[in-house]
C-alpha cells in the first residue's frame, strides 16, 4: 500500500507541476488568470501560528509564496500575488497578501523587501484579510520573512482575526 501512496503522492505533484507550468505560461503571454475557484479564500477558523521556515520546495510558515489571490472586491476575478504564509487552518495554509502600495493604513503592517520583489521595493501585509491557500496551488516560493517581520505581522493579524500561538 505504501507503494501505491508514493505514486499518488507524485501523480500529485506532478498535476500540480503542470498547473503550475500552465499558469505561468498564461501570466507570461498575457492571458487572464480568471479561475472557476480561488485557491486563496478567506480563513473562516482559527489559524494555528508557527515560524517554520525551510526553503524545501514546499510553502512553510515563514515563507513569502506566490499563489492566486481573488480580487476582495470580485472573488471571482484575482491575480498571483505574494503571500507571506503565518501558520495551518485545517489542512490549508494560512496567510496574508502582500502589497508594495503604502495606502498609510492600519491594517498593513511593513515587512520590508525581500526577494519575493524582483524589483526590491517595500512591502506592506494587509492583515486585515487572512486568506486560507491550498498548499498545492502554491506558484513559486519567494523567499524567507525574516522573525521579527513575521511577529510583526501576526501581532496585526491577531487584532482582526483569532490566531492560536
Amino acid at each position: 500500500m505504501s507503494s501505491l501512496r508514493r505514486l499518488g503522492a507524485t501523480l500529485g505533484a506532478a498535476f500540480a507541476t503542470v498547473r503550475a507550468v500552465q499558469r505561468e505560461r498564461d501570466r507570461l503571454s498575457g492571458r487572464p488568470t480568471k479561475r472557476a475557484t480561488p485557491t486563496a479564500r478567506h480563513a473562516d477558523q482559527p489559524v494555528t501560528i508557527a515560524y517554520d521556515p525551510d526553503m524545501d520546495g514546499h510553502a512553510d510558515p515563514g515563507e513569502v509564496v506566490w499563489t492566486w489571490v481573488p480580487y476582495e472586491d470580485d472573488p471571482n476575478q484575482g491575480k498571483d500575488r505574494p503571500v507571506v504564509i503565518i501558520g495551518h487552518t485545517g489542512q490549508r495554509l494560512a496567510g496574508v497578501a502582500l502589497t508594495s502600495k503604502n495606502k498609510q493604513r492600519d491594517d498593513a503592517v511593513s515587512v520590508g523587501t525581500g526577494g519575493w520583489d524582483p524589483k526590491r521595493r517595500p512591502s506592506w501585509a494587509k492583515v486585515d484579510r487572512l486568506l486560507t491557500i491550498d498548499p498545492s496551488e502554491v506558484r513559486r516560493e519567494g523567499s524567507v520573512l525574516d522573525r521579527q517581520h513575521f511577529n510583526d505581522v501576526v501581532n496585526g493579524v491577531g487584532r482582526y482575526h483569532t490566531v492560536v500561538r
